[in-house]
């Protein structure tokens, strides 16, 4: 009987505790919640960082991940055929259009000339017989002493004279043009590639001797997204205007440690079809490239200026909202109230939100504290936004 009133005894202990600490909880709370309210027993108004609305000139660009070509890739090709006797420049290095770059042995080339030659002697030859003979039997038929036919025999074989001569000269034509192209020379400008093939090779007419990539100017070919419509259609404005001599579309090129190339290049083309295999239109640059700077086949990216807007307005991407109408922003006005103005959204640059209607200059955006925002309650407006600041 002991033990159980001592038992009961504690509990109700534990339970006077219990009851003491919640009291002194809630008292705790009240006391919070009073340092928090106003003196009316009111929340005080949200805080929010704004930033004044000023027009600005903003410049629309974007970048293309891009690879660089030369602006003509040749392969040069013997055209005729024989031994290759020598290679006459350093593989790798750059030549100018008309050098020298293989001999292929000349003597079969030669002696054809030769044989040419003879060949369009003899039928020069005949053909002064037969216009002799022309001479005589014409003059016969004159006379009456010799019958139409023979006359007819003696100018066709005159005619035939003459054919042959035209049909020996251009033998000596093409036998000549063998004879020069057995020296190889370059059809441009540009590197050269290695030797396909080492001297004493038996080459036929066709066969790849080496390569030229021309590397002034320089082509970067880069591809267009196919929702992308106002570089494709800014491109083929700035093709139809090159025509006419107005400007073109121009183009920076970024490489790949991040530098803007210090010259400037033009987009003079892009296609008027879609690639269906990566959904994409190709478009191409050309940059000059006398420096050499630029190396085929190198990674780069084209930064291009679609447009220039006037006059717009510029926020962080963090003050745009949606509302049941649209993109939206609030406003603190002269009575540190904040209103909602419904905008019209231009393109992101550098991180910003363009805005190109529903901003007047001098607006006070609010540009962070938005979560309880609504129409027409009172802000503490803590400070303009600082820069860098997301």
């Amino acid at each position: 009987m002991l033990s159980r009133n001592r038992s009961r005894s504690a509990f109700t202990g534990v339970l006077i505790v219990i009851t003491a600490m919640l009291l002194a909880a809630c008292s705790n709370n009240d006391e919070a919640q009073s340092s928090q309210e106003g003196p009316g027993g009111q929340q005080p108004p949200p805080q929010v960082r704004v930033e004044t609305a000023e027009p600005t000139r903003v410049e629309v660009k974007e970048e293309y991940a891009g690879r660089a070509r030369g602006a003509r890739e040749v392969e040069v090709r013997a055209r005729t055929q024989g031994i290759l006797e020598e290679r006459l420049y350093n593989e790798g290095e750059l030549v100018e259009e008309g050098d020298a770059l293989f001999r292929i042995d000349r003597a079969p080339a030669a002696a054809a000339v030769q044989g040419a030659e003879a060949r369009l002697q003899v039928a020069r030859a005949e053909l002064s017989q037969a216009q002799r003979e022309w001479n005589r039997i014409s003059s016969l038929y004159d006379r009456g002493a010799i019958s139409e036919r023979d006359r007819d025999s003696a100018r066709s074989t005159l005619e035939l004279a003459r054919a042959n001569v035209a049909v020996a000269d251009a033998g000596l034509s093409q036998a000549q043009l063998d004879l020069d192209y057995t020296e190889v020379t370059a059809p441009v400008s540009g590197a050269t590639s290695l030797e396909d093939l080492p001297e004493g090779s038996l080459i036929q007419q066709g066969t790849l001797l080496t390569t030229i990539v021309q590397h002034d100017p320089i082509h970067v070919r880069f591809a267009l997204p196919e929702n992308d419509a106002t570089i494709q259609r800014r491109a083929r404005e700035a093709m139809a205007a090159s025509g006419n001599g107005d400007d073109t579309l121009s183009a920076v090129l970024i490489t790949v440690d991040g530098e803007a190339y210090q010259h400037e290049g033009t987009v003079d083309f892009t296609a008027s079809t879609l690639d269906p295999r990566t959904g994409t239109v190709m478009a191409r640059a050309v940059f000059p490239n006398k420096e050499y700077h630029i190396v085929p086949g190198q990674f780069v990216r084209v930064r291009i200026q679609l447009q220039t807007l006037e006059g717009a307005f510029t926020v962080p991407e963090s003050a745009v909202g949606q509302g049941p109408e649209g993109a939206r922003v609030f406003v603190v006005g002269e009575d540190n109230k904040v209103v909602s103005r419904y905008i019209t959204l231009g393109p992101v640059v550098d991180g910003l939100q363009v805005i190109t209607e529903g901003l007047q200059a001098g607006d006070q955006v609010v540009t962070s504290g938005m979560v309880a925002l609504r129409d027409g309650i009172e802000v503490e407006v803590a400070g303009s936004e600082p820069e860098g600041a997301e």
